[in-house]
């Protein structure tokens, strides 16, 4: 296979970062067939920050929106948030999040990134769950990316019905919820 030309994969670069800011530069390495250095060259040269840095200004402005919970109350980082419809939140896996013997994710972790999406898409100040019908689907076994996905599929007066959905960073389903908050005065 022919090898890009610098001006063509720095194209492509943009238009994939565009699309996904979410990857990282040793994906982009094995995406393009070069160096991981090449792709950070690349990154420096087209004014794109690290991955940390776009995730960061994403969540910082998507935070923003949220009524019911301070910035540092979420778990992860909120990507994406429509209040009163729908969110996307990611949460980065790191070793002190696994527990020490088993080297597995502590289910608080999850629970924590669907509640708090949860309760952050929610139009109100004041909420309180009422009830949660979870299922943790697959063992998280390392480091990973998780994604959760937050609806609301009915408001009946006071109370938003919302399904969460946390996928890995392969697309697995790892765990799914059905959670029903109640607006407080």
């Amino acid at each position: 296979m022919k090898k890009k030309s610098k001006a063509q994969r720095q194209k492509e670069l943009i238009e994939m970062l565009q699309a996904d800011p979410f990857y990282t530069d040793e994906e982009l390495s094995s995406l393009f067939e070069v160096s991981i250095q090449t792709i950070r060259l690349d990154r420096m040269s087209l004014n794109i920050p690290e991955l940390r840095e776009r995730v960061k200004s994403i969540a910082e402005t998507e935070s923003s929106k949220v009524k019911t919970l301070g910035v540092k109350e979420i778990t992860g980082e909120i990507i994406d948030l429509s209040v009163g419809q729908l969110g996307i939140s990611m949460l980065e896996i790191t070793d002190d999040m696994l527990y020490s013997k088993t080297n597995t994710l502590k289910d608080a972790y999850i629970f924590s990134l669907a509640d708090s999406l949860a309760m952050a898409i929610i139009d109100a100040p004041k909420v309180i769950m009422r009830f949660a019908n979870v299922k943790c689907l697959k063992l998280i076994q390392q480091r990973d990316r998780l994604i959760a996905k937050a609806e609301i599929y009915k408001k009946a007066d006071k109370k938003h019905y919302v399904k969460v959905v946390v996928n890995n960073k392969a697309q697995e389903q790892i765990f799914r919820g059905k959670f029903i908050f109640e607006e407080l005065d």
